[in-house]
């Protein structure tokens, strides 16, 4: 996603609020759906939060975007999420995604 689109989708996007995460969504204008992801520094290292960057795009790709097509969704990691396991993670986008599916933002 381009910055653009990212402020656009921030604006515009329909907020799901949860523990890790807030998550932004709104139909795309391509016949695809796109993730992004932000990871705010809240003062950890370059690694950590590479790390649950690397995370988050593994989790969009295999989890939301099967779920989520024909939008764009913009996932921001909270301050927690450093401190969660990848299963939970994954989980708890997989709830945010199908909640987006049926149209429940």
């Amino acid at each position: 996603m381009r910055d653009s689109d990212i402020q656009k989708l921030r604006r515009t996007g329909k907020r799901m609020l949860t523990t890790h995460f807030d998550v932004r969504a709104s139909e795309s204008l391509f016949s695809h759906g796109r993730v992004g992801v932000v990871v705010p520094k809240f003062g950890k290292t370059v690694v950590e939060r590479n790390r649950l960057r690397r995370q988050l795009r593994e989790i969009a790709r295999l989890v939301v975007l099967p779920l989520v097509p024909g939008r764009d969704v913009l996932i921001k990691a909270l301050a927690a999420a450093y401190r969660c396991e990848f299963s939970s993670l994954s989980a708890e986008l997989a709830g945010v995604a199908r909640t987006i599916s049926r149209g429940e933002q």
